[in-house]
Formats: structure tokens, sequence, C-alpha cells
């Protein structure tokens, strides 16, 4: 499907303008305050939607993980305590869940979230989101995939860590099912990701391999690589949001703050409607131009009525209201009808 209904008012496809998601993801740090805060301050600065995670302790890591970090000393800004404390601390739970979605809501910008586990698809289900999000660790968990595809929603599928065969399998498991409204997302998933590693052509790529739209999840800094996509056709662009790069927290520094991301929603649209179409063609307002820009069959001095041209009698000067300067060699040897003065603008019934 070259094209996909994301939601009942934004239908997808490459080279439109695209959907814009703040994934505030984690940055709520577990606060609701801190996340409706960051809610209005995302549709202040014009994106489409606002991205959560759905995962619980439980339902993410397994125990060998948990005793594996039991401490961090790296940045304590990022990491405190033990890795169990941290996603006991930024886990959004149900009832969380039930009051950011009902905020977005009365807020008018679309909630969506990143489910890890059945259970939290069908908690996403009953809140009825527009489209399920599947992160790029979950590309080659097909069961989960399948779970997902029979919702018959539309699918953001993250590409990050996934060779092709992988992304194959991934969109033909979402198939088998009977969804074909699936969007893929170029993504590298390293936070920060270094820009030699980012390949951004792979939107390309994606968009020849197959039949879907194509956008791009991005975790580098600022705002220059989400614009770039964009020129490359990327229809969704997701960026971590936050209020604050100084906050606590796991994703808080590659962040895109409000004033990058209010870049970011303006920029992208203008280069979206700049990128127009293969059609070579001259626009309307172009054609008008022809009459002052271009130039024409200019006398280099006086000739008399009567005069046969000769290739040094004429020029070429603005504007293009005479004969086109292309036409200066077929004048060669004709006869001027009326005595043209030096500077003279030379028309067609100047000419015999």
């Amino acid at each position: 499907m070259d094209k996909v209904q994301l939601t009942p008012k934004k239908e997808v496809f490459n080279f439109c303008r695209p959907y814009i998601i703040a994934e505030i993801g984690s940055n709520h740090n577990g606060d609701m305050a801190l996340a409706k805060e960051m809610i209005l301050s995302a549709k202040d600065c014009g994106v489409d939607a606002v991205k959560f995670q759905s995962w619980s302790p439980q339902t993410l890591i397994a125990r060998e993980e948990y005793e594996r970090n039991t401490k961090y000393n790296d940045n304590p800004k990022k990491h405190f305590g033990s890795l169990r404390a941290m996603c006991e601390r930024y886990y959004l739970r149900p009832e969380q869940h039930d009051e950011l979605k009902a905020f977005c809501d009365e807020n008018e910008i679309e909630f969506c979230s990143s489910p890890f586990s059945y259970e939290e698809v069908d908690m996403l289900e009953r809140l009825n989101v527009p489209f399920h999000k599947v992160a790029s660790m979950d590309i080659n968990h097909l069961l989960l995939l399948r779970h997902i595809a029979r919702t018959g929603k539309p699918i953001l599928l993250s590409t990050g860590m996934a060779t092709l065969t992988e992304v194959d399998t991934a969109v033909k498991t979402i198939e088998e099912e009977g969804n074909h409204n699936i969007v893929l997302l170029h993504c590298i998933a390293i936070y920060p990701p270094k820009y030699e590693d980012i390949n951004l052509r792979n939107i390309t790529m994606l968009q020849q391999t197959f039949e879907y739209p194509v956008g791009f999840s991005d975790h580098s800094f600022g705002f220059s690589i989400p614009l770039a996509s964009v020129a490359l056709g990327a229809c969704v662009i997701e960026k971590h949001f936050t209020t604050d790069k100084d906050l606590p927290g796991w994703d808080h520094m590659i962040s895109a703050d409000p004033a990058e991301m209010k870049m970011i929603v303006k920029e992208a649209r203008i280069v979206a409607d700049s990128m127009g179409t293969f059609r070579r063609r001259v626009s309307a307002d172009e054609e008008a131009k022809k009459l002052k820009f271009r130039t024409s069959a200019v006398a280099t001095h006086a000739i008399p009525k009567g005069s046969v041209l000769k290739l040094e009698d004429l020029t070429a000067k603005r504007p293009g209201l005479g004969i086109p300067p292309n036409k200066i060699p077929d004048l060669v040897g004709r006869t001027v009808t009326r005595d043209v003065a030096e500077d003279d603008v030379l028309r067609w019934e100047d000419i015999r």
C-alpha cells in the first residue's frame, strides 16, 4: 500500500507533509504533572501526536538483567539506584494511561504508545489508540507482531538493529494476519548515533524495497537530521521530546526541547511543500516573470528602414517582450520594416 490512513484525519504516503510525533516515552519520570506539561508543550509546538511507552517492570525485563544492574556509577542524571528501581519509578500504570489519554482528548492532541506485551496491546486497544508503534527491539518478536496485526490498526514498525531480512520477515508476518496498514520507520537504535551511522539513504532503499510508506524515528541531536529525512520523503517523523534537557532521566539529553521541536514542525512542512514533483514544469508565476527577466533582440545602433540585418546589428537585453535571443541567428539577412533606433527591442512585425 503506497498510502496508509494513519488516523481518521491523516493519510500518510511518501513525500507527504510528515505526521510528527513527540516521543515523550519515559521522559515524564513517573510524574503525571510533568507528563501533562510535556503534552501541552508538544501541542504548542504543533506536533500531531504525543507518544508514550507501555511496559511494566514485569513485562519489559527479566530477573537476570535486573540482577546484573543493581548499581550505576556512570551518570547520576541518567541513572539512579538499580535498574529495577528506575523501572518502578518510570513506568506508566494502567490508570495513568487512562488519565493521559483523557488529557490528550481534552486538549485535542493524539495519544499513542508503544506496547511491549500482549497485555499492553490490549490495554491500548481499550483506549482506542489510532495506531500501534512497534519499537525496534520487537521487530523479531513475531508473536507480538501477529497480536498487534490482528487489531487491524495501522502499525508503525521501527527497523533499528534489524537486517533487511528481518524487516522483510516482520512485514510478511503482519501481512499474513491480513493487516497491510504498515508504515516502516528507518531508525538507528543508538542514543545518539554517530552521524556516519545514520544512513538516511536507507529511507530511499526501504521505499524502493517495500510497497509501504517510510518514515524516520530519530535519536540524533538537534533538528538537521529529521529535516533531511523529509527531503528524502519521510512521511512520519518521531522525535524524543522534553521540556528540559537537563532533567534527570534516560532520554532527556538526546530529546528535542520546545524550541527545537517547533523548528522541526515548521521547517518539515516547508521542506515537504517544496519537494514538488519529478515532472519538469514552469509555474504560472515563472511564466509571467519571463516577460521581465528574459531578454529580447535589441538593436546595437540605429538601423534605417529597409536595411538587411547583420549579426553585429543585434544584441540581447531585458525585457522578454520581443523576439527571443535564440532567434537572433534567424534574423541575419532579413530586412527591417521600420526605422529602428539604437536600443530598440525588435518584434516580429519589425522584420520581413
